[in-house]
């Protein structure tokens, strides 16, 4: 699949958790297998951890708090220059690459 969303964009959160939506945040990993995105402070769960001893090591029990990955459908690339959510088109340049581009300002958003 065809991912528009990249590492280090800043993100809305459109559609899901009534907790969740309207935030925003920075994609911290983007699975383009599955078509989803994990959001750095949204989707947060919590994992319980039992004490593992393995190789010599020890990971101490508790209760781990992670962001969970979220389908690229529920949320929107955030303009840089025009701070809103907007959807992305795709532009090519003089020198004939492919740029993203914003939606409603026009405005360039890989630079």
């Amino acid at each position: 699949m065809k991912v528009k969303i990249r590492k280090g964009d800043t993100v809305e959160v459109i559609s899901g958790r009534r907790e969740d939506k309207g935030k925003r945040g920075e994609v911290i990993r983007v699975l383009p297998k599955e078509a989803r995105v994990v959001v750095q402070g949204v989707n947060i769960r919590t994992k319980h951890q039992r004490q593992v001893q393995a190789q010599g090591r020890t990971i101490s029990p508790g209760r781990v708090r992670f962001e969970a990955p979220v389908h690229i459908s529920n949320v929107m690339l955030v303009c840089p220059k025009c701070g809103k959510a907007t959807r992305v088109g795709i532009s090519r340049g003089e020198d004939g690459k492919a740029r993203r581009v914003c939606k409603k300002c026009q405005a360039l958003i890989d630079e």
